[in-house]
């Protein structure tokens, strides 16, 4: 019987050695023997484990402890540190050594061998990622799905782009100068003035001066108080207002508003897109669900709806999602798409990457997660949260810090911390009868408090704190800023 063709010529498998260039390793470690300034050429980036050659990692890392440590690092020094009966062909330890420093390279090299090595283990890594993706899908374990090993593979990517680079380190103070008027020359050009992105509520941006990159946004109340309404709200606005900019290296960036991720746990992504319709067409959600809409209405929707196919906004409305899938996906349309802002309806509803019995210990991965995540994609992160109802046992009814669920990693990791608050929602529900004393008393607090809302900055590192005073239409599920009518935001009309 003849053998199958594509046996016959497939043949047998070439071995190829993974990257790596002996020699660099050599000269930046002889260099580093003969004069250990270079070694603070590397150090920023360069770790043993980045060695090919096992023994050059003994010596880079033996080397690195004693220069961290003040003191000389040469061949005599360092070799009582390592282990004498190992031999590098013909040649001892002690012999090896005084080899590398006598064939060293000089300082001035030192940081371009360095990077050579820490390109070439890059590579390798990449080469282990790849073989670890392959062997997976060929003997997957039953509880992974191949959506998990997707993710999980992403994740290993990102931080292998991320990590160790060497682009960080100190950097002297006029840099740092120039960063902080580059900001302020963004902001003075920008719609508004602000350092951070719009939220297209003025009142808000007056007091935080926009969302700023990396910040970790807290916006908690309780049920019926209007958070999701306000994040959505925020959402729309920033999208709508995108503006992109090309930059020299080809890639866009927000001048105005920005690109923004929406990951909707508790409500799917037509209900909240029912709510952003309702807001813009001011058609309530309740008549565009069961569907009593004139031809006027239905105009307005059809306009709203090819606006709404040309804003970037993205949502997942994956539910239960963990912190590691959520940073997963997030990473991944920053890569694809852009992302300026994240959004995440909300986080009791997020799991950690641990199950565990103790949900605060989970919370507490969560918002460090969260933060975490905002500085690597340097985007601010806008995350709801709910509060406990001991707020109902009091007369104030007014949030405070205390009353955030598992409050202290919440607290403890969010750079500003938003509530929203309805005076409005609590004084419906206290009518008393009609004709006394206290119904007329009730009526004017009641008129005063109607179709507006409170968002009280109660934790702000970069600003002051306060009460921001909004407008809010129950029926849209629509904030605003309480001006006069001929300065309220375009609308379908």
């Amino acid at each position: 019987m003849a053998e199958p063709a594509t046996k016959i010529l497939q043949g047998p498998t070439p071995f190829r050695s993974a990257p790596h260039n002996i020699e660099a390793e050599q000269a930046l470690l002889g260099a580093i023997l003969v004069n250990n300034d270079a070694f603070y050429r590397v150090s920023d980036f360069l770790e043993p484990d980045h060695f090919h050659e096992p023994l050059h990692r003994q010596v880079y890392k033996v080397t690195s402890d004693m220069i961290r440590a003040a003191k000389r690092a040469n061949p005599v020094t360092i070799k009582t540190f390592l282990p004498e009966d190992e031999k590098i062909g013909e040649m001892t330890v002690a012999t090896y050594l005084a080899r590398l420093a006598a064939e060293a390279t000089t300082i001035i090299n030192a940081e371009d061998y360095g990077r050579s090595i820490y390109d070439l283990a890059t590579r390798r890594n990449l080469i282990g990622i790849g073989e670890d993706m392959v062997n997976i899908a060929y003997d997957a374990p039953v509880d992974m799905t191949p959506n998990v090993q997707i993710e999980d593979a992403e994740r290993r990517l990102f931080e292998l782009a991320e990590t160790g680079r060497y682009d960080g380190g100190f950097s002297d103070f006029g840099s740092a100068v120039g960063n902080a008027i580059d900001m302020a020359s963004a902001a003075f050009q920008r719609d508004g003035h602000l350092s951070g992105v719009a939220t297209g509520l003025s009142t808000l941006d007056q007091k935080m001066g926009g969302l700023q990159p990396s910040d970790l946004i807290i916006l908690a109340g309780r049920p019926a108080m209007g958070k999701t309404s306000l994040a959505t709200n925020i959402a729309f606005n920033i999208a709508e207002a995108y503006e992109p900019e090309i930059q020299p290296d080809g890639t866009s960036k927000a001048i105005n508003g920005g690109i923004v991720g929406f990951f909707s746990l508790e409500m799917a992504s037509e209900q909240l897109a029912t709510r952003i319709i309702a807001e813009q067409t001011e058609i309530s959600s309740s008549k565009i669900r069961r569907g009593e809409i004139n031809d006027t209405e239905f105009e307005k929707l059809v306009a709203c709806s090819q606006m709404m196919h040309r804003i970037p906004l993205y949502i997942d409305q994956t539910g239960g999602i963990s912190i590691a899938q959520l940073a997963a996906r997030a990473r991944r349309l920053k890569r694809q798409r852009g992302l300026d802002v994240l959004v995440i309806d909300y986080i009791q509803l997020m799991q950690g990457n641990k199950r565990t019995d103790n949900r605060v210990q989970e919370i507490t991965e969560i918002t460090t997660g969260l933060k975490a995540l905002g500085k690597e994609l340097n985007v601010p992160i806008i995350a709801l949260s709910q509060l406990s109802r001991q707020v109902e046992n009091r007369d104030d009814k007014r949030p405070q810090l205390s009353d955030l669920r598992e409050s202290g990693s919440i607290e403890q990791d969010a750079d500003v911390v938003l509530f929203v608050y309805r005076d409005e929602y609590y004084l419906q529900n206290k009518e008393p009868e009609f004709g006394t004393t206290d119904y007329e008393n009730w009526k004017t607090k009641y008129e005063f408090a109607r179709g507006k809302a409170d968002v009280i900055i109660a934790k702000q590192r970069h600003g002051p704190t306060g009460t921001a005073n909004l407008g809010f239409q129950a029926e849209f599920t629509r904030f605003s800023d309480l001006v006069e009518d001929d300065h309220l935001p375009e609308r379908f009309e």
